[in-house]
């Protein structure tokens, strides 16, 4: 909002995809109705893929930003942000990646994607909760006003006016979530020591194998079916309310998530309430899988 408030005016275009998570999408439209400007929605197929095309024949010179998630919380999508970044690029427009969903999974080259902000939030990559990060070009930031007043962003303060602080410190009012930062740090520390490669094949191994699982229960349809998913699967039982069913996986000690997940456009399209999402990481199993189908297999006797 801080870009768009110093930046954006009337006529001005901001392209989101169908299937962001609110937080891409809300706060366009706030500083969008402040400025007089435009939020529109980039087309997303029923696979929950976006459509390329469609964004390309969107893309003018009035076109100022496109924002996307580099993987979709809702329907586990990864998205071609690269190939993205460039369309944007090509007419003008910056590119912010909300990498909330990504970063967990494997490594984030910044500098191969070449977008101009990219974000996540830490407790998407098993750290507090509370805090996050926003990565953007320095010539950019430098450009931009500070949202906040207060301690630390200051260079010099008087009655008769006052200068703003360098970078990153202009953007840093107040004194910090310091204890957050150091349990980022530990968090970030925790993943490097790991083999992210094969912590990336684990995962796709157990989306492929409760993808196949999932083939097998009557009545069970996938929300979501993209070609390049993270470990997600997002899933509705026939006839039966997403609630109903994450409450019975619940009572078996089977943890999902289920709602519209911030993601209303997209659960609209679909003309659904919400869905079931299971989502597996690198500390999950097989075992894990199997447990979740049989709770599921328990839970659909009952209900269906």
């Amino acid at each position: 909002m801080c870009w768009g408030r110093s930046q954006l005016k009337a006529g001005d275009r901001v392209l989101v995809s169908a299937m962001e998570h609110h937080s891409n999408i809300v706060p366009w439209q706030m500083v969008a109705a402040e400025k007089g400007a435009t939020v529109e929605a980039i087309p997303v197929d029923n696979t929950g893929t976006i459509d390329l095309a469609a964004l390309q024949n969107m893309l003018d010179s009035r076109v100022r930003m496109v924002a996307v998630g580099h993987v979709s919380n809702a329907l586990g999508t990864i998205n071609p942000v690269a190939e993205i970044v460039k369309m944007a690029h090509a007419v003008g427009a910056l590119a912010l990646i909300d990498g909330a969903q990504a970063v967990a999974h494997w490594p984030v080259d910044l500098q191969a994607l070449d977008c101009d902000f990219y974000a996540f939030s830490a407790h998407k990559l098993f750290g507090p909760t509370g805090l996050g990060v926003l990565y953007g070009r320095l010539e950019l930031l430098e450009a931009m006003p500070p949202y906040q007043g207060g301690g630390e962003m200051i260079e010099s303060v008087s009655f008769k006016g006052t200068t703003y602080n360098q970078l990153p410190y202009k953007f840093e009012a107040g004194t910090p979530d310091i204890a957050g930062v150091i349990g980022l740090a530990a968090a970030i520390d925790y993943l490097d020591r790991l083999d992210r490669n094969g912590a990336a094949e684990h995962e796709q191994a157990l989306l492929d194998y409760a993808q196949k699982k999932a083939a097998q229960v009557p009545g069970l349809k996938l929300i979501g079916t993209a070609a390049h998913k993270a470990s997600v699967l997002s899933f509705n039982l026939e006839g039966v309310h997403p609630a109903d069913l994450g409450t019975l996986l619940d009572q078996q000690g089977v943890a999902v998530r289920t709602g519209n997940h911030c993601a209303q456009p997209i659960m609209d399209q679909y003309g659904i309430p919400g869905t079931v999402r299971a989502s597996f990481t690198f500390y999950n199993t097989f075992d894990d899988v199997d447990r979740l189908f049989a709770a599921l297999e328990k839970a659909r006797q009952f209900l269906v």
